[in-house]
């Protein structure tokens, strides 16, 4: 049985949805919105562990740990190498003792239809999006079940629950379908031990989506697209002792897209 959060009933929800004194393991946090709930994670008071593959992030990491005065490192590692995530996560656990955090956040998106889109390109895009977050999974669950606590939240999008226009991305709808439903399934079995849940953005400005696009907005029911910063309370939630009761959620934020 997952236990609610310590002294639950007598505590205020600002203390809830504190962060402070817990660890955090951020895989693929290194720009965009990742790094953007890596410094939302030590703005709320958690030390955290950052991944990068391309793009160095040791720099980042010296400047979240000098303004927010939690510890900050930054570690390479490629996520679709299930190696890779397992010698971070050894490292992580080495330096904290324990991890309460777990995002898992790496993702690419190839705008092609399926006529288009070699069998390679899709498999390719499979391994990254949907076999990365099952190998962080893999290597984190027997993790929590030890500790016998902790939060895996996945970076799914509102994408795994439509098809998005005017662009044909299938692969990427694809493998974000599978990540919301991967993490229902692990909700389900990590029930007595940890908590898993998924966020799902819709249209954000980051350098994957390539920023602004205004053929999207008639199809947003704000009319605008999202910047990163307005993901990370979701994330600071599901991380918090506030969501002690929440699992299985695919929370997603997306301007009201998917409720049309």
């Amino acid at each position: 049985m997952s236990p609610p959060a310590k002294n639950i009933n007598e505590r205020t929800v600002v203390d809830l949805l504190s962060l402070k004194g817990k660890k955090a393991l951020l895989y693929g946090c290194s720009k965009g919105i990742g790094l953007d709930v890596a410094e939302a994670y030590a703005e709320a008071g958690a030390s955290v562990v950052i991944t990068y593959n391309r793009t160095n992030a040791e720099d980042q990491a010296k400047k979240i740990a000098q303004r927010h005065g939690v510890e900050a490192v930054a570690l390479k590692c490629n996520v679709s190498d299930s190696n890779d995530i397992k010698s971070v996560f050894d490292q992580a656990l080495k330096k904290f003792g324990h991890i309460d955090i777990v995002v898992a956040n790496a993702g690419v998106c190839t705008n092609k239809s399926a006529a288009e889109m070699t069998p390679d390109e899709f498999a390719k895009e499979i391994n990254i999006n949907l076999n990365g977050i099952f190998n962080i999974g893999h290597v984190t669950g027997p993790v929590f079940e030890k500790q016998g606590f902790g939060s895996f939240i996945a970076t799914a999008s509102m994408s795994g629950t439509i098809a998005n226009v005017p662009q044909k991305q299938c692969a990427y709808n694809a493998s974000k379908a599978g990540v919301i439903h991967l993490c229902k399934s692990l909700a389900v079995e990590w029930a007595p031990f940890a908590r898993v849940n998924c966020v799902s953005p819709g249209y954000i400005s980051t350098d994957m989506t390539g920023g602004m696009h205004d053929e999207w907005v008639p199809y947003v029911p704000f009319r605008r697209i999202g910047y990163p910063k307005e993901l990370t309370g979701a994330y600071v939630f599901l991380a918090s002792d506030a969501a002690s009761y929440v699992s299985g959620l695919d929370l997603i934020v997306d301007g009201g897209y998917t409720a049309i």
